[in-house]
C-alpha cells in the first residue's frame, strides 16, 4: 500500500470550491465526541448530496478525531469538512505541534493503524507545517451547483 502524503495543505485557491458550504465545529476532547463528529458528518453529507462519500468520510473522521483526542492533550479539537469540485476536504486540528505520522503497527497491536486507514480511503493526506492540523481529501466527482 502506498501513501500519498503531502506535508502542506494545497492552497485553497488552487482547488475550485463548490456551492455547498462546509462546516466547522470545535469541542473539548472526550472519547464520546468521536461518535458526535461522525453523526454530524453523516448528516452533512446526506443533506448535500454526497452520500457516496459517507463510509470513507466517517472512517477518516473517526481516525483523525480519535488521534486528536488521544494525542492532543487537553487542547480543544476542531473538525472542518469542506467540499471542493474534485474532493471533500476533512481537517482536524488539536493544537499540538507534534506532527501526526503513519506508523507500522505489529500484528497484535490494538492501535496504530489509523493514518494507514486514512491513506487507504483518501486521495491524499498530510499535516500542516506547524503540526497542528491533520487533513485528508476524498475524491469526488464534480457536482453541479
Amino acid at each position: 500500500m502506498t501513501s500519498t502524503t503531502t506535508a502542506v495543505a494545497p492552497a485553497a485557491s488552487a482547488t475550485k470550491r463548490v456551492a455547498a458550504p462546509g462546516f466547522d465545529v470545535s469541542f473539548v476532547p472526550a472519547d464520546f465526541r468521536v461518535g458526535h463528529m461522525r453523526r454530524i458528518t453523516r448528516a452533512y453529507l446526506r443533506c448535500h448530496g454526497m452520500a457516496d462519500l459517507i463510509d470513507s468520510a466517517l472512517l477518516a473522521v473517526s481516525e483523525l478525531v480519535t488521534n486528536a483526542i488521544r494525542h492532543g492533550g487537553s487542547r480543544p479539537v476542531g473538525l472542518r469538512v469542506a467540499p471542493f469540485a474534485d474532493a471533500l476536504r476533512i481537517e482536524v486540528t488539536d493544537g499540538s505541534s507534534t506532527r501526526a505520522r503513519a506508523r507500522a503497527a505489529a500484528a497484535d497491536d490494538e492501535s496504530g493503524r489509523g493514518l494507514l486507514l486514512v491513506s487507504a480511503v483518501s486521495k491524499e493526506w498530510g499535516v500542516s507545517d506547524d503540526g497542528r492540523t491533520t487533513w485528508c481529501s476524498l475524491a469526488t466527482t464534480e457536482r453541479s451547483s
